[in-house]
């Protein structure tokens, strides 16, 4: 198979799509790989790596659109990127649909084949794909939220930790999975006054068992986010409903009676956010303040940390990427039940309930649209 790594071009994103170490694992099984010209320069991958890799260094994104049955990246396609899918093409990356109406339009006109990490999932009933991720923007949203404390950058004023004589900041992160778990696990160690809401009491009492009484843990009820979000210096939101759109957990009216520079990280803000203030923004302008409250809500938070990032992600998709080359996507697809749950887009068809109900779109199941029902 010719499976295509192109640069990333939304705005401040330096991730890609495969490193060299990933590249060399698909040409040693005989596969062939364009990598864009410079795609990983920016965090230390060079052309010069990836050709001692086996792979072929190709001068433009749309030589490898044109070329490529595989497109490997790491965000959502942009505009002019999705213009370029052909039918048939495998498209595997980050996709974010269910807040994205014009990006899944453009991808059911490409008739191509659509797999997102975030909808893979495993036999425990995670996310593998999105886990790493999850994990590495938990971690940023508890040091980017204290950067937005400091008033330098409009915040209150406040150190997280506080010092002797000195109360920290008032913690509080929406949702115990992989976000709010790594974010508690940071916030923790930086000695800050930790509260954690989630409505999984099984997620709750593992939390407890891991923290030993160093965070408030909190059946997640209306009332009890009101309560806590009124008493944050910090709100990190990390709640997740796979494929689906972020629910508001935190209303308008909430931010209003929120501390006047108070900070919101919204981390949940691909799937469009769970603050009803939250847009998304970029690194390159990241933050704005609605009724006194600072909001982060960069939609590609990792970017931040391209290489550790990159990484990760290869961790995680290479096994998937080669299922892929060495099978095919019919076979992978339809022998692999956890990689069809990443199947959002089939050849024209949207194969993802939970984008179908987001949008108001029609939605046939991946197994009607591989053919893999029989009638009786």
């Amino acid at each position: 198979m010719i499976i295509g790594v192109p640069k990333e071009i939304k705005i401040h994103e330096y991730r890609i799509g495969m490193t060299p170490a990933s590249v060399r694992e698909l040409t040693a099984r005989g596969h062939t790989v364009l990598v864009e010209t410079d795609a990983g320069k920016a965090i230390g991958f060079t052309d010069t790596q990836y050709s001692a890799a086996g792979a072929e260094i190709t001068g433009s994104a749309a030589d490898i659109f044109k070329t490529a049955d595989m497109i490997v990246k790491v965000k959502e396609p942009q505009e002019i990127e999705r213009s370029l899918l052909r039918p048939n093409q495998i498209l595997f990356t980050y996709l974010h649909l269910a807040p994205d109406r014009l990006q899944t339009q453009d991808l059911l006109k490409s008739q191509a084949v659509c797999i997102a990490y975030e909808t893979v999932t495993d036999d425990k009933g995670g996310l593998p794909l999105l886990a790493p991720m999850s994990e590495v923007a938990g971690r940023m949203a508890v040091h980017t939220g204290a950067s937005i404390l400091e008033r330098s950058h409009d915040g209150a004023g406040i150190l997280l930790s506080g010092v002797p004589g000195v109360a920290p900041a008032k913690v509080v992160i929406l949702g115990g999975g992989v976000v709010g778990s790594n974010a508690a696990r940071i916030a923790i160690g930086m000695r800050a006054d930790v509260t954690v809401l989630d409505r999984n009491t099984d997620t709750l009492r593992k939390l407890d068992n891991e923290f030993r009484g160093a965070a408030k843990l909190i059946y997640s009820t209306a009332e009890a986010i009101e309560h806590a979000v009124l008493d944050a210096d910090l709100l990190i939101g990390g709640v997740l409903l796979p494929g689906a759109a972020a629910p508001k957990l935190v209303t308008a009216a909430m931010v209003k009676k929120m501390k006047d520079g108070s900070a919101i990280v919204d981390v949940a803000i691909d799937q469009g956010g769970c603050v009803e203030t939250s847009h998304a923004t970029t690194h390159k302008d990241p933050t704005y303040i609605i009724d006194g409250v600072v909001h982060y809500c960069v939609a590609n938070m990792p970017g931040a940390v391209a290489r550790t990032s990159t990484q990760a992600l290869n961790n995680a998709t290479l096994p998937y990427i080669i299922k892929l080359a060495e099978q095919g996507y019919a076979k992978a697809l339809a022998t692999d039940k956890h990689l069809r749950k990443g199947l959002n887009v089939y050849k024209g068809h949207l194969t993802c309930a939970e984008v179908a109900e987001a949008l108001s779109l029609p939605f046939v199941s991946a197994e009607q649209a591989l053919g893999l029902l029989t009638e009786n």
